[in-house]
């Protein structure tokens, strides 16, 4: 996973999950994870939140035109993430 950064300095933080490599659901614990300092697997599971949405997005991908994504909020974070991997995470307001 590669963090990008867009050089405005807001609360977005932006990773590059691999939509070749298996059980997306486990690259996003491991984003979540690093960024609240805790190990993936004390996290909520994420298909609770989102079922197997992650894993057909990139198991299924519609054609590059439709540009699909899915949103949904896990561990304190609003978290989308599109079919060519690129995910934005920006923290709930507490």
């Amino acid at each position: 996973m590669t963090e990008l950064s867009d050089g405005t300095g807001d609360d977005v933080i932006r990773r590059q999950l691999n939509p070749e490599r298996d059980d997306p659901a486990s690259q996003l614990a491991e984003v979540v994870a690093d960024l609240t300092d805790d190990e993936p697997l004390n996290l909520t599971p994420v298909y609770g939140c989102i079922d197997t949405l992650i894993a057909d997005l990139f198991s299924s991908p519609p054609p590059d035109e439709a540009d699909a994504c899915i949103a949904f909020d896990y561990e304190g974070y609003r978290i989308r993430v599109q079919q060519d991997g690129t995910t934005t995470l920006r923290e709930l307001s507490a």
